[in-house]
C-alpha cells in the first residue's frame, strides 16, 4: 500500500447550509458506543433531518438530488463544538471526499487531514454563489484543484484557501501517517530492530 497523494478531487456538491454546525449535529453523542467508526454515515445529521422531516422538509443530507455527491458546502465555523473525530468520519464515510466552506474549527479541520479529506475556504460572497447556483441545479459537476488553489463549478473557477503546511501535506501524501509507515516499512523495522526496548529475550 503506498501514499496517496491527493491533487484534485471532483464531482457533484451537497450544500448544507447554517453557521456553527457542531458536531453533536453532524453525528449525534448516541451514536457513538461502538468501538469502530463503522455505519457513522447512517446518522449523519440524524436529528437534524428527523427534525425537518417533522416539518415535512428534507434534508440536503437525505434529498435524492443529491445522492452520490462528493464535496461538501458549508458556511461560516463548521464543524466547531466537541473534538470528537467522529464527524469527519461520518461525513467522510457518507462519500464526501472535501469540504468548501467559510470557515471551520480547528480541531474539525486537523481531523479532516487526517483522513484526506480537505477542508479549503472562501470568502462568504462566494459559498453562497455556489450553494445557490447547486440548489438550483444539484447535476452540476465541481472540482476541488489543490495545485491551481481553485474550485470550479459549471466553467466558473474561484479561488480558494489552504494552511500551506496541510496542502503540502496533500500533495505529498503525508497527511496518511499509516501510509507513511507502510511505504517504508523496512526502515520502520530496522528501527524497530535497534531499539533494546523492543526486544524480548
Amino acid at each position: 500500500m503506498g501514499i496517496e497523494r491527493i491533487r484534485q478531487l471532483a464531482g457533484r456538491a451537497l450544500p448544507v447550509r447554517g453557521d456553527n454546525v457542531d458536531t453533536d449535529r453532524i453525528i449525534p453523542a448516541r451514536f457513538l458506543r461502538s468501538v469502530t467508526f463503522e455505519g457513522l454515515e447512517d446518522h449523519l445529521f440524524e436529528d437534524d433531518r428527523r427534525q425537518l422531516e417533522a416539518d415535512g422538509q428534507c434534508h440536503p443530507t437525505a434529498d435524492p438530488r443529491y445522492a452520490g455527491a462528493s464535496i461538501l458546502l458549508v458556511n461560516a465555523n463548521f464543524g466547531c463544538g466537541s473534538s470528537r473525530e467522529h464527524a469527519p468520519q461520518a461525513i467522510r464515510r457518507s462519500g464526501i471526499r472535501a469540504v468548501a466552506g467559510q470557515s471551520f474549527s480547528e480541531i474539525f479541520f486537523g481531523n479532516s487531514v487526517a483522513l484526506g479529506m480537505p477542508c479549503v475556504t472562501l470568502d462568504p460572497a462566494t459559498i453562497e454563489t455556489l450553494m445557490s447556483a447547486v440548489e438550483s441545479d444539484p447535476s452540476l459537476h465541481a472540482e476541488i484543484d489543490l495545485d491551481a488553489m481553485t474550485l470550479t463549478l459549471a466553467g466558473t473557477s474561484y479561488p480558494v484557501a489552504l494552511p500551506p503546511g496541510s496542502r503540502e501535506s496533500f500533495l505529498d501524501g503525508s497527511w496518511d501517517a499509516t501510509g507513511l509507515l507502510l511505504d517504508r516499512f523496512e526502515e520502520v523495522d530496522a528501527t524497530a530492530a535497534r531499539l533494546p526496548y523492543l526486544q524480548w529475550s
